[in-house]
């Protein structure tokens, strides 16, 4: 039977999310790889009981994630009865709606059809009553922004989640969403982008309106898919996503003038006495628009390794110089 650790609300810090009454860990569990139906039970079991035990409370979902689609959902639910169902209020759970799902013009996209159909599925795999958050994934070009803000909310009024979320919305899209979301009276808690060293978009106005309104923000790939950090300095290991036929993180992603980078910023961390994903994560978490780091993990030592960026978040001017030098090669 799995006891969590006492001590595990003392080993992690804790950031208010937005101006929501809501604190999230600056370090937060993303299962989008490595807790799918191809990979093995044991080995994510322990990365979220050691999760949960540093004081990691969020794990971040989504219907499509594995894979295949769905199974981390369900071994989530699993893993739920066997291990957390004790702690369930201690947990921010979230999941997500936006990418292909099912066959047929309702199967993704972000139509009220979708969105509730799909937040009713996730409940089912994961045997959960609610989430803590549910997010649109991605903004629909051909469905009334207004028609998916709205199944939000009836998502919240239905008791099926406690808040609601953006994910992969640039800044006038999440403006104009953040404006509906506040009308219907289910203001948006938190925003999930792509953003990391290598990723800079929500430099261009996307942090700034979060911050005007009171909004979270959660960055995932803050790794750049494990780009940022020393798995690739000496090539392309049979293990590592750009190694997996599953893996998201292609090959020809992994180019000299990428690697000439990630070797400079190594040099850097280890002047700080950091490995590179550390600092990558450090780096981030210096702006206090940023509620917490999504990080993903293969195996319980990659996530402590992680878990040590909230040891060391300062930077002085010459990193910084240094840092925005290696990056404009």
């Amino acid at each position: 039977m799995y006891l969590a650790d006492e001590k595990r609300y003392d080993k992690i810090n804790y950031r208010r999310c937005g101006k929501s009454g809501l604190k999230l860990p600056e370090i937060s569990l993303g299962l989008w790889h490595n807790f799918g139906g191809v990979d093995t039970f044991e080995n994510f079991r322990a990365i979220l009981r050691t999760a949960f035990d540093q004081g990691v409370t969020h794990f971040d979902l989504a219907n499509n994630y594995g894979p295949p689609p769905g199974s981390a959902e369900e071994n989530f639910g699993v893993l739920l009865k066997k291990d957390f169902l004790p702690y369930r209020d201690e947990l921010i759970i979230s999941s997500k709606a936006g990418y292909l799902m099912w066959p047929g013009p309702y199967g993704e996209w972000g139509s009220r059809k979708y969105l509730i159909a799909s937040c009713d599925q996730s409940l089912k795999r994961t045997g959960l009553e609610y989430f803590d958050i549910f997010y649109s994934h991605r903004p629909d070009p051909e469905t009334p922004l207004e028609e998916t803000m709205g199944a939000l909310d009836t998502l919240v009024r239905q008791g099926k989640a406690l808040y609601v979320g953006l994910s992969n919305y640039d800044a006038e899209q999440t403006r104009a969403a953040l404006a509906i979301l506040k009308d219907l009276g289910t203001p948006c808690l938190i925003h999930q982008p792509k953003y990391s060293m290598l990723v800079r978009d929500p430099e261009e106005g996307l942090l700034d309106v979060l911050e005007e309104n009171g909004v979270g923000c959660i960055p995932f790939s803050p790794l750049a898919q494990g780009l940022l950090t020393d798995k690739y300095l000496h090539g392309i290991p049979d293990d590592s996503r750009a190694g997996k036929v599953t893996g998201f993180l292609q090959k020809d992603r992994v180019t000299p003038e990428i690697i000439t980078q990630v070797a400079a910023l190594n040099e850097i961390a280890k002047e700080r006495g950091q490995s590179l994903a550390q600092m990558a994560l450090s780096w981030l978490l210096k702006d206090p628009r940023i509620t917490t780091v999504l990080i993903g993990a293969s195996r319980v030592s990659q996530l402590l390794d992680s878990l040590k960026a909230v040891e060391n978040q300062n930077f002085d001017e010459a990193e910084l110089r240094g840092i925005e030098a290696v990056l404009a090669l």
